[in-house]
């Protein structure tokens, strides 16, 4: 395999080229068996290289790992320990940055707004999106809408 999948991933892609579908479950039990399968560790290796290489948001994380079928108390356990040593404002500064090197103009309230949605896509919360976007205007931010953090 190229990459790691989750069990329900595995599953899946074993059901798609397979014709019968009944040699599907003790497959998947015996990679389980040989620990070629575990969501814990592939929840955490996948949010561990999201929170820490591509700099995403505890909350984009945990919507990929749920369309990727990992189980909820997976998730959560991943993201407590990944978050627990990387810091989620440091990452949402550096996104920030990186996008404000190809602003062009005037920081005005347009260009703050799509810097907003950009953070708020890459999973982070919108107390900390706000936090670091006061920061970087010197607190000269108007008033943005409240969006709910669980989108």
């Amino acid at each position: 395999m190229r990459r790691a999948h989750s069990i329900h991933e595995m599953k899946k892609y074993l059901e798609r080229r397979v014709e019968d579908k009944d040699l599907v479950p003790p497959v998947i039990a015996r990679l389980r068996e040989l620990d070629y399968l575990d969501d814990a560790r592939y929840a955490l290796n996948y949010a561990r290289q999201h929170a820490q290489l591509r700099r995403q948001g505890r909350f984009r994380i945990a919507r990929e790992l749920r369309g990727r079928g990992v189980p909820d108390r997976h998730i959560e356990a991943a993201l407590e320990a990944v978050f627990a040593e990387t810091d989620e404002s440091a990452s949402a500064r550096t996104r920030l940055k990186r996008r404000l090197s190809r602003v062009r103009g005037k920081l005005d309230q347009r260009k703050i707004a799509s810097l907003y949605r950009s953070l708020l896509r890459a999973g982070f919360s919108s107390d900390i999106i706000r936090a670091e976007l006061r920061g970087i205007t010197h607190g000269d931010l108007p008033e943005l809408p409240e969006v709910p953090d669980d989108i």
